[in-house]
């Protein structure tokens, strides 16, 4: 499977999220981004995890889930798999 982006790191601090994805170092608020993550605890908002694709982010304790091009500000097109199989 093709992966969308290439995340390295996911670190919080508060409401701030820090994820480095293909490379680059982002800085999220994420009381912009989702009411639910805003409310969470600090270990709800830890327990991450990341898609298989690695399209998305999902935190299981608060059923959320955003995509990193929606997070980083990016239009991504999804890889196609066997597009010309």
């Amino acid at each position: 499977m093709d992966k969308a982006h290439n995340i390295q790191s996911i670190a919080f601090s508060g409401k701030i999220m820090m994820i480095t994805v293909d490379g680059k170092e982002y800085s999220i608020d994420l009381s912009r981004q989702s009411e639910r993550l805003a409310r969470a605890t600090q270990a709800q908002r830890q327990h991450v995890e990341i898609s298989p694709s690695a399209y998305g982010l999902h935190w299981p304790d608060v059923d959320e889930d955003l995509s990193i091009d929606g997070l980083i500000g990016i239009k991504h097109a999804a890889p196609l798999e066997n597009a010309l199989a």
